[in-house]
């Protein structure tokens, strides 16, 4: 009965529906069943879902920027400075509790249909699954490699080429709040491409693969081209004496890591057509990128 259910209604996890013909809640021609009763086909099935919290994350009133919005899921546009997730340090006031105030049913979703995260200080697009079915469905396309995931990264340094960086992420053997590239670590896939030079900076597109924790900004520390403003894996180095005043002090107050979540696509859950989305670089990251521009204008 279990696994029948599960082929029939993939938009339940099996766990559920183990729990809820245990409770009683699962009838076949209508007389309660098993778990390990055998259907022979044509059986008429009667299922009452019950749906349970899964987690303590408590609805506050946190303005969302909501770039689209369906019944099976949804796409925000996470400012920088917004956490993803209630963690150790951050209770509250994040990107979930937002979520549950604007979609109190998403209570019944791990994480709230969080599928992926972004950092607290990296901008840019995030999808949310709405449904049980769209949670899975989604999960299955990030563990297939299937979501298209593009951001726009501000470099210390002039890249000649762009290329593709293969190399496992873990916890660094000494800084344990930190990632690193590990003999050890898990599988990381990242591709790069020089959009923009300048005297010292570049400006990369980068395209993700898989999406292991600090990913982006732990491979081009590796490359040893950190990103602008990330004091973990870059600090706060002085700016080359060629920079004029005015853009050493942008680049040294830039508050976050320069990284933002441009695009984003998928197949849709439910009608199985391919989705994108693109939103604007944040406003400071236009900012200073706009005075880099600029500076490198008036220097030609």
């Amino acid at each position: 009965m279990d696994q029948a259910l599960a082929g029939l209604l993939p938009q339940f996890s099996r766990t559920n529906l183990q729990r809820w013909i245990d409770a009683g809640r699962v009838r076949c021609n209508g007389a309660a069943c098993r778990r390990r009763d055998r259907l022979r086909g044509g059986e008429s099935v009667w299922i009452e879902p019950q749906m349970e919290p899964v987690g303590t994350c408590q609805p506050q009133a946190i303005p969302l920027d909501l770039v689209f919005e369906d019944e099976e899921l949804l796409v925000v546009n996470k400012p920088a400075g917004l956490v993803v997730h209630p963690g150790s340090g951050n209770p509250d006031g994040t990107l979930q509790n937002a979520l549950l105030h604007h979609a109190p049913e998403l209570d019944r979703l791990p994480r709230s249909g969080i599928v992926h995260r972004l950092d607290k200080d990296t901008s840019g697009l995030l999808v949310v699954a709405k449904t049980p079915f769209a949670h899975r469905a989604l999960v299955a396309q990030l563990q297939r490699r299937q979501v298209h995931r593009e951001y726009r990264a501000l470099v210390r340094g002039v890249l000649l080429g762009g290329g593709t960086l293969d190399a496992p992420i873990g916890r660094h053997p000494r800084h344990r709040t930190r990632m690193a590239v590990v003999p050890n670590g898990r599988p990381a896939l990242t591709h790069y491409r020089v959009l923009e030079r300048f005297s010292a900076h570049s400006l990369l597109q980068v395209r993700l693969e898989t999406g292991r924790t600090h990913q982006i900004r732990v491979h081009l520390a590796h490359l040893r081209y950190p990103l602008v403003g990330d004091p973990c894996y870059g600090g706060r180095p002085r700016p080359p004496k060629s920079l004029t005043p005015e853009l050493a002090a942008a680049l040294q107050a830039f508050p976050r890591q320069a990284l933002h979540a441009l695009r984003l696509g998928l197949i849709h859950p439910r009608t199985q057509q391919p989705m994108q989305w693109e939103v604007p670089l944040a406003a400071d990251f236009a900012e200073l990128l706009g005075l880099l521009r600029r500076t490198a204008r008036g220097m030609d």
